[in-house]
């Protein structure tokens, strides 16, 4: 590990985190925080907050947190290391010595860093000469200027098996190194090493920090076995780890270009050529778990723009079933598929950037591939070939490992076979007679009446449709096939979604936070991410953020704060939410939250309601875990798990009344026994 937690922990003590932010964002100081505009998104409002006490920045209009460290990292666009090695210079702090044996081998990969920059000059000085007038006539042919060949340091390898070994070794570089970096051919069977690259465009292949690590090399001739040649796997390169254009496309898209996948080292000069700075492309490969990784870094939705071919089509599909386990809140794909027997090259030619910007428009998201990869060519004519259509998407689902990505596929998907196989004549079932209409037809109504259910992810306990149902109680919808298998599921706000009340415990939340705007000033960090349930409570947290940032919430008097948080929220048209969330607090002895009350029972009365405000989502969900695995193995363990959570649950619903006992200090009235 070249950065230990000790010297991290030392760097972040040196330096404060407003001093770090202060020279990229006008800072102001509230109260015990320094607050400014968002650096990430324009905004007119600062929502942007440094605590230096607890060390890290809340981006309220972005959503992003973090130390120094990220901080660098997200405005200037570096990798972990660099950042790291920028505050340590702005610090004065010495970097770790490294071991002897870390520093041998940082010095043989620059080394062979130097033999990589060496052979690419030689390459770039052949194109330009008398040898290399057939590849600039191929380069000339794909519309690839002087001037482009320049900027991604483009060159030709002569066709002689030994010129770039000759020409190397005359600068002092031995052979062995020159095997080890890929540019010479050997084995126990191949007397005399030889040029890997002969005759072929070649293409260097540069790291994050603009160093050649390999090459690609375009055969000009028809009848070479391939026609695209990479260098092998060596110390420096590996080709699943890395992008072509990756250090360009990063700053691109950190400057806010769109990131765009394409197939090919032509096709990404032709997408920078007509405008697309965000372009890389993969390194002869399929897309690789490590090269989404490196994707996703750079942002939230890249977008995979393939040939229009069939094998286009197939590329997307692999490339969707390789994202689908990993996807994360905000983490996608988007595909676009270019017009057939068209790669984005000759689209360019054609048509020029309005081309390809029709064609990036019109990208569709992931889940919309994966559907129409299930449609595809499918008869659904039966009963049972609609039920393997369900158990086909059941299967990708589960696959998904976030939970909350995972409840949404699973939505969308019962939405859209709903809508795909919705009935004719009001018989129920997924159609009438056996036909589907992709992306049409009405809703589906379930069996006694009702809307479409929005709520179809339990079905996929034991089926879309027709599997076990839950105990009596209430439900969702009248009895059908898509009911909440338990009576607290389906009572619960997470079930219930925008059509319940605001609960209790959400409205004393949201009370505290209104009435005692200091809470903010401690557990900002905290507000920020409570998970809640209903909309409207999503919508007033924002609101009260919003009112947070405004000076006069940092006045030392509690009394006028509060004033101002309720006077700030009326005008924002919260007025009505406030009335939902006095109607919602069935108790008036619950004293913390009240305005008035003394700093210690606030304290005290918060503390409570975030610990079971936790603890209740928490076991709702592993209720909901619960249900499933006793409606798919009915065992005693499973029986067991599930008494068990609902105890604990109803532990919950007891401890709540504890938070009315808080409130002595702010005067409750005491009852003699």
């Amino acid at each position: 590990m070249r950065f230990t937690p000790q010297f991290l922990d030392e760097l972040r003590a040196r330096l404060s985190v407003s001093e770090v932010v202060g020279k990229r964002v006008k800072l102001k100081k509230a109260g015990r925080e320094w607050k400014g505009l968002s650096p990430f998104q324009q905004e007119k409002t600062p929502s942007f907050y440094v605590n230096d006490q607890k060390g890290f920045y809340h981006d309220f209009s972005s959503g992003k947190h973090g130390d120094i460290i990220t901080f660098v990292m997200e405005t200037d666009g570096l990798p972990f290391a660099e950042a790291v090695e920028r505050l340590a210079n702005m610090a004065g702090l010495p970097l770790p010595a490294v071991t002897p044996d870390a520093a041998r081998q940082e010095q043989r990969r620059r080394s062979l860093h130097d033999v990589m920059d060496l052979a690419a000059k030689y390459f770039a000085e052949t194109l330009a000469s008398r040898v290399g007038a057939k590849a600039r006539g191929y380069l000339a042919d794909r519309a690839i200027s002087p001037a482009t060949q320049l900027q991604f340091r483009l060159g030709y390898a002569p066709p002689d098996r030994f010129a770039l070994k000759e020409h190397l070794g005359k600068l002092g570089i031995s052979v062995d190194d020159m095997v080890e970096t890929g540019l010479l051919v050997a084995g126990n069977d191949i007397p005399v090493p030889y040029d890997r690259f002969r005759d072929r465009v070649m293409f260097p292949i540069t790291d994050l920090r603009g160093r050649v690590i390999a090459f690609g090399g375009r055969a000009l001739e028809k009848d070479v076995p391939a026609k695209y040649l990479n260098s092998p796997e060596t110390p420096l390169f590996h080709k699943g780890d890395n992008l072509y254009n990756h250090q360009t496309a990063r700053k691109a898209t950190h400057d806010g270009a769109s990131l765009i996948v394409v197939e090919g080292y032509v096709d990404v000069i032709a997408m920078v050529t007509a405008g697309f700075a965000g372009s890389v492309a993969p390194l002869g490969t399929a897309l690789t778990e490590s090269q989404l990784a490196l994707l996703w870094k750079m942002a939230d939705e890249p977008i995979l723009c393939f040939d229009g071919d069939r094998a286009g089509q197939k590329a997307a599909y692999r490339a969707a079933d390789l994202a689908l386990p990993f996807l994360a809140p905000g983490k996608s794909l988007r595909f676009a598929l270019l017009p057939e027997g068209q790669d984005p090259d000759d689209l360019v030619r054609s048509g020029g950037r309005g081309a390809i910007e029709e064609v990036i428009a019109a990208a569709r998201p992931l889940a919309d591939m994966i559907w129409s990869r299930e449609l595809e060519g499918g008869n659904f004519a039966t009963p049972e070939r609609r039920a393997a259509l369900e158990a086909r998407i059941k299967e990708l689902t589960n696959g998904v490992r976030d939970e909350v990505v995972r409840r949404y596929y699973r939505d969308d998907f019962v939405e859209r076979l709903q809508r795909t196989f919705a009935p004719e004549g009001g018989r129920g079932g997924f159609g009438g007679r056996g036909n589907f209409r992709p992306g049409g037809g009405r809703p589906f109504q379930p069996r006694g009446g009702g809307g479409a259910n929005r709520f179809g992810a339990q079905g996929f306990g034991g089926g879309f449709g027709g599997g076990r149902r839950g105990p009596p109680g209430p439900t969702l919808l009248p009895s059908g096939p898509y009911q909440a298998a338990s009576p607290q599921l389906a009572a619960s706000p997470i079930m219930k979604g925008q059509r319940s009340a605001i609960s209790r415990r959400e409205a004393l939340i949201l009370q505290c936070l209104i009435n005692h705007p200091w809470l903010l000033h401690e557990h900002l960090e905290e507000v920020a991410a409570l998970e809640l349930a209903h909309p409207e409570a999503h919508k007033l947290r924002a609101g009260i953020i919003a009112a947070f940032a405004n000076d006069h919430h940092h006045s030392p008097d509690p009394e006028q704060q509060a004033e101002k948080m309720r006077a700030d929220l009326e005008k924002g048209g919260f007025t009505p939410l406030l009335q939902r969330v006095e109607r919602a607090i069935t108790t008036a002895a619950v004293f913390g939250a009240r305005e008035g009350a003394a700093r210690d029972d606030v304290l005290a009365t918060w503390h409570q309601l975030v610990a079971l405000h936790r603890q209740w989502h928490s076991l709702l969900r592993e209720l909901k875990d619960a249900e499933l695995a006793l409606g798919e193995d009915p065992s005693e363990a499973n029986l067991a798990w599930l008494r068990d959570v609902k105890a604990r649950m109803a532990e919950v619903d007891g401890t709540e009344a504890l938070i009315e006992g808080f409130g002595e200090l702010s005067g409750r009235f005491q009852k003699s026994v």
